[in-house]
């Protein structure tokens, strides 16, 4: 996914003013203006339109964390010259304090269940055996899901297929 798509839903989902996402940046001590942001949130063809690099997201993404957990005592976090969908969802496993079990509940609220192997090779080491790139269906539906987890007046989405084995445990 292109991390100006992934701006737009993040702040969608948690309802971020300009101003939150602004303030964000500034815990990471990053000046970022409003129409900055308001550049970032165009849609791809619009003139005004400007592109959200690898390394501005992943200090978006920090500020997400510290924002949602608080600073940490020493420097600030280096942000990431170049981001994957790994790392984003890592950065919003991080930033929500979510475990495997709740991470698998917002995926299934989307319809994408996954099993929790699937879900832990996402964090394993780019050399580990069992790593596996995270697909940008995954971090969509994974989006989704937050939006349906903390936006109370998102759309339900329309289920046609069969209850997940999860689903039938509630």
């Amino acid at each position: 996914m292109n991390n100006n798509d992934i701006l737009r839903r993040l702040r969608y989902a948690f309802d971020f003013s300009d101003g939150e996402v602004c303030a964000m940046f500034s815990s990471m001590d990053v000046l970022v203006e409003t129409e900055q942001v308001v550049r970032w949130l165009k849609k791809d063809d619009h003139a005004e339109f400007q592109t959200l690099s690898d390394e501005t997201m992943a200090t978006f993404l920090n500020g997400f964390i510290i924002s949602r957990r608080g600073r940490k005592d020493g420097p600030l976090p280096v942000p990431e010259s170049k981001l994957d969908n790994n790392i984003v969802l890592k950065k919003l496993r991080i930033a929500l304090n979510y475990k495997s079990e709740d991470m698998l509940d917002v995926l299934d609220l989307a319809d994408q269940p996954i099993s929790e192997h699937e879900l832990s090779a996402f964090f394993r080491k780019k050399g580990n055996k069992h790593y596996r790139a995270c697909l940008d269906q995954i971090l969509r539906n994974f989006l989704e899901g937050l939006q349906l987890t903390f936006r109370a007046d998102a759309p339900a989405k329309q289920v046609y297929a069969t209850p997940t084995k999860r689903q039938i445990k509630e």
